[in-house]
Protein backbone atom coordinates (compact mmCIF):
# COMPACT_ATOMS: atom_id res chain seq x y z
CA UNK A 1 0.00 0.00 0.00
CA UNK A 2 1.52 3.24 -1.01
CA UNK A 3 1.80 5.84 1.47
CA UNK A 4 1.57 9.62 0.44
CA UNK A 5 0.35 11.27 3.43
CA UNK A 6 2.67 14.49 5.24
CA UNK A 7 5.69 15.13 3.91
CA UNK A 8 9.21 13.19 3.74
CA UNK A 9 12.59 14.34 5.41
CA UNK A 10 16.26 14.65 4.01
CA UNK A 11 16.50 10.98 5.29
CA UNK A 12 13.26 9.79 3.55
CA UNK A 13 10.95 9.42 6.56
CA UNK A 14 7.55 10.53 6.56
CA UNK A 15 6.11 12.53 8.65
CA UNK A 16 2.42 11.97 9.41
CA UNK A 17 -0.57 15.27 10.38
CA UNK A 18 -2.39 15.38 13.72
CA UNK A 19 -4.83 13.95 11.46
CA UNK A 20 -3.26 10.63 11.04
CA UNK A 21 -2.61 9.92 14.82
CA UNK A 22 -6.28 8.15 14.96
CA UNK A 23 -5.87 5.77 12.58
CA UNK A 24 -2.63 4.92 14.81
CA UNK A 25 -3.99 4.49 18.20
CA UNK A 26 -7.14 2.36 16.60
CA UNK A 27 -4.70 -0.30 14.77
CA UNK A 28 -2.39 -0.29 18.09
CA UNK A 29 -5.17 -0.39 20.45
CA UNK A 30 -6.41 -4.00 18.66
CA UNK A 31 -2.88 -5.38 18.37
CA UNK A 32 -2.96 -4.54 22.07
CA UNK A 33 -6.06 -6.04 22.93
CA UNK A 34 -5.00 -9.50 21.00
CA UNK A 35 -1.81 -9.63 23.23
CA UNK A 36 -3.71 -8.93 26.02
CA UNK A 37 -5.89 -11.82 25.76
CA UNK A 38 -3.74 -14.31 24.40
CA UNK A 39 -2.05 -14.37 27.25
CA UNK A 40 -4.25 -16.83 29.30
CA UNK A 41 -3.06 -19.20 26.73
CA UNK A 42 0.46 -19.83 27.07
CA UNK A 43 1.30 -22.64 29.54
CA UNK A 44 2.53 -25.72 29.68
CA UNK A 45 0.76 -28.17 27.13
CA UNK A 46 -0.39 -25.63 24.63
CA UNK A 47 0.89 -25.25 21.18
CA UNK A 48 2.19 -22.36 19.25
CA UNK A 49 0.83 -23.42 16.72
CA UNK A 50 -2.85 -23.38 18.79
CA UNK A 51 -2.24 -19.72 19.94
CA UNK A 52 -1.61 -18.50 16.29
CA UNK A 53 -5.24 -19.85 15.52
CA UNK A 54 -6.67 -17.59 18.40
CA UNK A 55 -5.00 -14.69 17.00
CA UNK A 56 -6.20 -15.27 13.70
CA UNK A 57 -9.65 -15.48 15.09
CA UNK A 58 -9.20 -12.64 16.91
CA UNK A 59 -7.98 -9.98 14.25
CA UNK A 60 -10.59 -11.65 12.11
CA UNK A 61 -13.05 -11.26 15.12
CA UNK A 62 -11.86 -7.38 15.97
CA UNK A 63 -12.69 -6.66 12.02
CA UNK A 64 -9.06 -6.33 11.38
CA UNK A 65 -6.65 -8.19 8.72
CA UNK A 66 -3.19 -9.41 9.68
CA UNK A 67 -0.13 -7.75 7.90
CA UNK A 68 1.48 -10.99 8.07
CA UNK A 69 -0.68 -13.49 6.28
CA UNK A 70 0.99 -13.41 2.87
CA UNK A 71 3.85 -11.00 3.88
CA UNK A 72 6.29 -12.43 2.01
CA UNK A 73 4.83 -15.57 1.71
CA UNK A 74 4.42 -15.70 5.30
CA UNK A 75 1.43 -17.62 6.13
CA UNK A 76 0.61 -17.04 10.12
CA UNK A 77 -0.78 -13.73 12.04
CA UNK A 78 1.81 -13.57 14.66
CA UNK A 79 5.27 -14.75 15.12
CA UNK A 80 5.91 -16.86 17.96
CA UNK A 81 9.61 -17.03 19.40
CA UNK A 82 10.33 -19.58 22.28
CA UNK A 83 13.38 -19.27 24.40
CA UNK A 84 16.86 -19.00 22.19
CA UNK A 85 14.81 -18.38 19.17
CA UNK A 86 15.18 -14.23 19.09
CA UNK A 87 12.69 -13.08 16.29
CA UNK A 88 10.65 -14.73 13.47
CA UNK A 89 9.70 -18.14 15.34
CA UNK A 90 7.01 -19.71 13.24
CA UNK A 91 3.78 -20.83 15.09
CA UNK A 92 3.56 -24.56 14.91
CA UNK A 93 6.62 -25.29 13.51
CA UNK A 94 8.67 -27.40 15.59
CA UNK A 95 10.41 -25.33 18.42
CA UNK A 96 14.21 -25.77 17.96
CA UNK A 97 15.98 -28.65 19.43
CA UNK A 98 12.34 -30.07 20.28
CA UNK A 99 10.52 -32.67 18.25
CA UNK A 100 7.15 -30.52 18.67
CA UNK A 101 5.77 -27.39 19.03
CA UNK A 102 3.93 -27.62 22.68
CA UNK A 103 5.50 -24.99 25.57
CA UNK A 104 7.21 -26.76 28.64
CA UNK A 105 7.08 -25.40 32.24
CA UNK A 106 9.55 -22.51 32.19
CA UNK A 107 9.48 -21.50 28.66
CA UNK A 108 9.56 -18.23 27.77
CA UNK A 109 8.15 -16.34 24.54
CA UNK A 110 7.55 -13.98 22.48
CA UNK A 111 4.13 -13.02 20.98
CA UNK A 112 4.49 -10.68 17.90
CA UNK A 113 0.81 -8.85 16.07
CA UNK A 114 0.76 -6.90 13.18
CA UNK A 115 -2.35 -5.86 12.33
CA UNK A 116 -3.98 -3.34 9.74
CA UNK A 117 -7.15 -1.11 10.74
CA UNK A 118 -8.81 1.46 7.51
CA UNK A 119 -5.30 0.85 6.36
CA UNK A 120 -3.00 1.90 9.57
CA UNK A 121 -0.66 -0.55 11.02
CA UNK A 122 -0.51 -1.55 14.46
CA UNK A 123 2.73 -3.41 15.59
CA UNK A 124 3.49 -4.87 18.89
CA UNK A 125 5.36 -7.89 20.83
CA UNK A 126 4.99 -8.99 23.95
CA UNK A 127 6.78 -11.55 26.55
CA UNK A 128 5.11 -14.59 28.49
CA UNK A 129 5.95 -17.17 30.06
CA UNK A 130 4.44 -20.87 30.28
CA UNK A 131 4.35 -21.81 33.91
CA UNK A 132 7.17 -19.85 36.35
CA UNK A 133 10.10 -18.42 34.63
CA UNK A 134 13.69 -19.56 36.00
CA UNK A 135 15.17 -16.54 37.75
CA UNK A 136 17.74 -15.78 35.25
CA UNK A 137 15.21 -15.83 32.41
CA UNK A 138 12.91 -13.69 34.56
CA UNK A 139 16.03 -11.38 34.86
CA UNK A 140 16.47 -11.25 31.10
CA UNK A 141 12.55 -9.96 30.67
CA UNK A 142 12.70 -7.38 32.91
CA UNK A 143 16.03 -5.90 31.63
CA UNK A 144 14.57 -5.89 27.88
CA UNK A 145 11.12 -4.36 29.15
CA UNK A 146 13.37 -1.73 30.73
CA UNK A 147 15.60 -1.05 28.28
CA UNK A 148 12.58 -0.78 25.52
CA UNK A 149 11.04 2.07 28.16
CA UNK A 150 14.39 3.57 28.29
CA UNK A 151 14.49 3.83 24.66
CA UNK A 152 10.86 5.17 24.55
CA UNK A 153 12.10 8.03 26.90
CA UNK A 154 14.81 9.32 24.44
CA UNK A 155 11.83 10.05 21.96
CA UNK A 156 11.19 13.95 22.02
CA UNK A 157 11.36 16.13 18.99
CA UNK A 158 15.00 17.53 18.74
CA UNK A 159 16.89 14.28 20.03
CA UNK A 160 18.25 11.85 17.63
CA UNK A 161 17.71 7.67 16.76
CA UNK A 162 21.22 7.48 17.99
CA UNK A 163 20.06 9.02 21.68
CA UNK A 164 17.15 6.18 21.44
CA UNK A 165 20.00 3.56 20.82
CA UNK A 166 22.36 4.65 23.73
CA UNK A 167 19.21 4.81 25.69
CA UNK A 168 18.79 0.96 25.59
CA UNK A 169 22.10 -0.53 24.53
CA UNK A 170 23.75 1.10 27.65
CA UNK A 171 21.40 0.21 30.10
CA UNK A 172 21.26 -3.73 28.55
CA UNK A 173 25.02 -3.65 28.80
CA UNK A 174 25.14 -2.46 32.58
CA UNK A 175 23.37 -5.36 33.27
CA UNK A 176 26.07 -7.88 31.14
CA UNK A 177 23.50 -8.90 28.53
CA UNK A 178 23.80 -7.92 24.93
CA UNK A 179 21.81 -6.35 22.50
CA UNK A 180 21.13 -7.82 19.02
CA UNK A 181 22.26 -5.91 15.85
CA UNK A 182 21.13 -8.08 13.15
CA UNK A 183 17.08 -7.12 13.50
CA UNK A 184 16.13 -3.06 14.30
CA UNK A 185 12.91 -1.26 14.59
CA UNK A 186 11.70 0.44 12.14
CA UNK A 187 8.88 3.57 10.17
CA UNK A 188 5.35 2.31 10.05
CA UNK A 189 1.90 4.57 9.09
CA UNK A 190 0.17 3.21 6.21
CA UNK A 191 3.10 0.45 5.43
CA UNK A 192 4.50 -2.18 7.46
CA UNK A 193 7.97 -1.11 6.76
CA UNK A 194 9.25 2.13 5.84
CA UNK A 195 12.23 4.43 6.96
CA UNK A 196 13.79 4.69 9.58
CA UNK A 197 15.67 1.79 10.55
CA UNK A 198 15.50 2.26 14.50
CA UNK A 199 19.03 0.81 15.47
CA UNK A 200 19.27 -0.84 19.32
CA UNK A 201 22.56 0.31 19.89
CA UNK A 202 24.17 3.52 18.97
CA UNK A 203 26.04 7.04 20.28
CA UNK A 204 24.13 9.63 21.39
CA UNK A 205 23.54 12.71 18.84
CA UNK A 206 24.01 10.66 15.79
CA UNK A 207 21.73 9.40 13.40
CA UNK A 208 18.74 11.27 11.72
CA UNK A 209 16.57 14.01 14.26
CA UNK A 210 13.34 13.30 15.74
CA UNK A 211 10.65 15.17 14.52
CA UNK A 212 6.91 15.71 15.49
CA UNK A 213 4.67 13.38 13.34
CA UNK A 214 7.35 10.79 13.00
CA UNK A 215 5.70 7.08 13.70
CA UNK A 216 8.09 3.72 14.37
CA UNK A 217 8.36 0.74 16.31
CA UNK A 218 11.27 -0.09 18.98
CA UNK A 219 11.79 -3.51 19.43
CA UNK A 220 14.89 -4.24 21.60
CA UNK A 221 16.00 -8.48 21.07
CA UNK A 222 18.43 -9.12 24.21
CA UNK A 223 20.52 -11.94 24.29
CA UNK A 224 21.48 -13.56 27.82
CA UNK A 225 24.82 -14.64 25.91
CA UNK A 226 26.24 -13.06 23.23
CA UNK A 227 24.47 -10.82 20.02
CA UNK A 228 24.94 -12.93 17.10
CA UNK A 229 22.19 -14.51 15.52
CA UNK A 230 22.07 -17.29 12.71
CA UNK A 231 18.57 -17.86 10.34
CA UNK A 232 17.63 -21.51 10.25
CA UNK A 233 16.63 -23.33 6.53
CA UNK A 234 13.21 -22.13 6.93
CA UNK A 235 14.60 -18.53 6.46
CA UNK A 236 12.24 -17.16 8.91
CA UNK A 237 13.40 -18.41 12.31
CA UNK A 238 16.45 -16.65 13.57
CA UNK A 239 18.15 -18.11 16.65
CA UNK A 240 20.89 -17.15 19.15
CA UNK A 241 24.53 -18.25 17.83
CA UNK A 242 25.00 -19.30 20.92
CA UNK A 243 21.91 -20.78 21.88
CA UNK A 244 21.23 -18.46 25.13
CA UNK A 245 18.01 -16.96 26.15
CA UNK A 246 16.50 -14.16 24.15
CA UNK A 247 13.63 -11.90 25.00
CA UNK A 248 11.95 -8.82 23.01
CA UNK A 249 9.49 -6.28 23.69
CA UNK A 250 7.83 -4.08 21.01
CA UNK A 251 5.58 -0.85 21.15
CA UNK A 252 4.69 1.40 18.10
CA UNK A 253 4.91 4.69 18.84
CA UNK A 254 4.73 8.44 17.43
CA UNK A 255 6.56 11.63 18.41
CA UNK A 256 4.57 14.27 20.01
CA UNK A 257 5.12 17.69 20.56
CA UNK A 258 6.13 17.16 23.69
CA UNK A 259 7.61 13.47 23.61
CA UNK A 260 5.91 10.35 22.39
CA UNK A 261 2.65 8.64 22.68
CA UNK A 262 2.22 4.70 22.60
CA UNK A 263 0.00 3.09 20.40
CA UNK A 264 -0.11 -0.39 21.32
CA UNK A 265 -0.32 0.48 25.17
CA UNK A 266 -1.93 -2.27 26.69
CA UNK A 267 -5.61 -1.35 27.35
CA UNK A 268 -5.50 -3.83 30.44
CA UNK A 269 -2.24 -2.61 31.86
CA UNK A 270 -0.76 -6.31 30.87
CA UNK A 271 2.09 -5.01 28.61
CA UNK A 272 4.98 -6.19 31.09
CA UNK A 273 3.51 -8.95 33.09
CA UNK A 274 6.46 -11.66 33.67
Amino acid sequence: MDDTRGRVTRDGIRIYEDADLEGMRAAGRIAAEILDEVGALVKPGATTGQIDDFIREAVARKGAVSATIGYKGYQHASCISVNHVVCHGIPGAKIPGRSSDVLQETDILNIDVTVIVDGWFGDSSRMYVAGTAKPFADRLIRVTHEALMRGIAAVKPGNTFGDIGHAIQSFVEANRMSVVRDFCGHGLGRVFHAPPNVLHYGRPGTGAVLEEGMFFTIEPMVNLGRPETRILSDDWTAITRDRSLSAQYEHSVGVTATGCEIFTASPAGKFFSP
